[in-house]
């Protein structure tokens, strides 16, 4: 069984939160898939990185629970923009 770290379980319950919260938003889960994804990509060692995209991406799960949401940013900038 693979032991995850206090860091790794607050991201996989943030990601199971967005699912929950885009389930009732046509359009969202593709986007939030695609968005944790491309974040899978940043390295486990650059923690601070990791806990900046945290705190943004629940900041967003906020947004996203208003009934008024109809569109997704960014959790964090594109790589190019870096």
């Amino acid at each position: 069984m693979v032991r995850h770290s206090t860091l790794q379980k607050q991201v996989l319950s943030l990601y199971r939160q967005f699912l929950r919260a885009g389930r009732d938003k046509p359009g969202f889960l593709p986007r939030i898939r695609e968005e944790f994804r491309s974040n899978a990509a940043i390295k486990k060692t650059d923690v601070m990185y990791i806990e900046y995209v945290y705190r943004r991406a629940q900041r967003q799960l906020e947004q996203l629970k208003d009934v008024n949401t109809k569109q997704l940013g960014f959790f964090c900038k594109p790589k190019e923009d870096r």
